[in-house]
């Protein structure tokens, strides 16, 4: 059991999707069946409102108002589903104006449950960006969950909100305030908050560019998590060059345990987002981690012991690094479409294997990619030895969803792709004609892709292109009211869409 889930050959059999990709080597697959693909429909809004007229939907079975930017997928776990949003949809009077959020629904019903409510750093877009929210996927062990705010914290809180009592920090009210405010009165729908770690205090001194994101990695009593350490708002200068990227908590106490000194924040390009994943390999789990200065990690999941001045600190022991961007890139000046890419996309282990792909921020516009299957049963500097390349794909932020040797994937500017896995050969790609921002997620023989134009596009899989029909019983795409930026997941027999301003859960109609 990895995680709280049941695993084999890295395909979920559990019915919870309880963390970012489902398992904790990432990849976005699931084993569930019936599952609709045929025939849903999202439905319209009632007119002048923002309420889905459910006449004009089909296999609907609940849908739940979010908040008005939305990038956090959804994970399921034990009869709940958390998404990270903003605050543009206020729950609660006493939490009004830009915050970040994570709303918690009933799965069986989407009726809410309760929210943890996160104040900005009032940094503005440099590392908090308006309005942009929560955009962590929340991880969820037992009694407990796990999520990166929108402050660059790590934040360990009580799966049931108030509703069993205050378990943790006793403080929630001046937490939710935010500081120097006068502490508000916490309520029965409000976060029941264990520990919080800042990850810009004294200890780390991260300094994260546009908005922390990423999702944790819970490995039995350890947190492992991203620190989005990154530039200024001028994109020239680093104000934290020797803050890790990447650290370790101990998951009861929220203390910090370890960190990577492989010194990755000093050539950062961007930021780094990307998720760590787990891998292993001659017979040593591995911590693999795709980071801002566009390279790939593999860490020792067993922290080592550092001497600095007298003081001994735990350090994440590095086995192999391996840099994704092949060296006709590396002279292009950053972020030029021709120029080098960080890894904004979750590293995917399979089979002894790393998949990784490379993309920038969407803001920077498109521009070359790659997509490199390297072997972590080495060690060292892997550069210019990957057991496979692909440089035709473009820059991507989507985790790849591997099956049956096939590899599934999609760049931002709207293509979908098959490869062999075992070989690098493309198989087939397909136009979605909207850029994508999320991952593709592979379940029941379908392949799924949200698109910023609001649609879903569903694809069949295997090596010859199917196009399965979306709600027109023709069209590719089922319709949505706004942009997909979270990626579609699916947990006991339900597929969850999350527009920006909604979430949507479908499964067959009953007989």
């Amino acid at each position: 059991m990895i995680g709280g889930l049941g695993i084999s050959g890295g395909i979920l059999l559990a019915e919870d999707w309880t963390q970012w990709g489902g398992t904790n080597d990432r990849n976005m697959v699931s084993s569930e069946k019936g599952i609709p693909g045929v025939g849903m429909r999202a439905g319209k809004f009632k007119k002048g409102t923002e309420e889905t007229d459910l006449a004009t939907t089909k296999h609907l079975k609940w849908v739940a108002k979010v908040g008005s930017q939305t990038y956090g997928t959804p994970t399921i776990a034990d009869g709940r589903v958390y998404v990270g949003t903003n605050n543009e949809s206020p729950r609660d009077p006493k939490h009004l104006g830009d915050r970040g959020n994570m709303m918690v629904f009933d799965e069986k019903t989407g009726e809410y449950l309760w929210q943890l409510v996160v104040p900005k750093l009032g940094a503005g877009k440099v590392s908090d960006w308006e309005f942009l929210g929560i955009c962590s996927s929340a991880t969820i062990v037992g009694n407990r969950g796990y999520v990166v705010t929108n402050r660059c914290e790590v934040l360990c809180f009580d799966v049931e909100g108030q509703k069993n009592g205050n378990q943790g920090i006793q403080t929630e009210g001046a937490y939710m305030a935010g500081p120097g405010k006068e502490p508000v009165e916490v309520g029965p729908k409000d976060a029941d908050i264990i520990w919080v770690f800042d990850m810009r205090g004294d200890e780390l001194g991260a300094f994260p560019h546009n908005v922390a994101s990423s999702s944790v990695l819970v490995l039995g009593d350890k947190v492992i998590a991203t620190t989005s350490n990154g530039v200024d708002y001028s994109h020239l200068n680093l104000p934290s060059p020797s803050a890790p990227s990447l650290i370790m908590l101990d998951a009861e106490t929220g203390e910090l345990v370890a960190e990577e000194v492989s010194e990755i924040s000093s050539r950062v390009l961007h930021c780094s987002w990307a998720s760590p994943a787990l891998g292993k390999a001659n017979g040593k789990d591995m911590i693999i981690f795709g980071a801002g200065d566009g390279w790939c990690y593999g860490f020792d999941v067993v922290p080592g012991e550092e001497e600095d001045e007298g003081e001994t600190f735990g350090i994440l022991n590095e086995l192999f690094r391996y840099d994704c961007n092949p060296p006709e890139y590396r002279k292009v000046t950053y972020p030029k479409p021709t120029g080098p890419n960080e890894v904004v996309a979750t590293p995917v282990f399979y089979k002894d294997k790393v998949y990784v792909l490379t993309g920038q921020d969407p803001e920077h516009g498109e521009g070359l990619g790659t997509l490199s299957c390297i072997d972590p049963s080495k060690t060292g500097d892997l550069s210019g030895d990957p057991v496979w390349i692909y440089k035709g794909i473009e820059r991507s932020m989507s985790t790849p969803a591997i099956v049956d040797d096939l590899l599934y994937t999609a760049d931002y500017r709207g293509f979908a792709y098959c490869f062999d896995a075992m070989t690098g050969e493309k198989y087939w790609e397909y136009d979605t004609f909207g850029h994508i921002w999320g991952s593709v997620l592979v379940v029941d023989g379908k392949v799924f892709i949200g698109t910023e134009e609001g649609e879903l596009i569903i694809l069949g899989t295997g090596k010859e292109l199917k196009v399965i029909c979306g709600e027109d019983g023709e069209s590719p795409a089922v319709e949505f009211s706004g942009p997909i930026y979270a990626s579609p997941v699916v947990s006991n027999g339900v597929l969850y869409i999350g527009t920006q301003s909604h979430l949507y859960a479908f499964e067959l109609e009953k007989k």
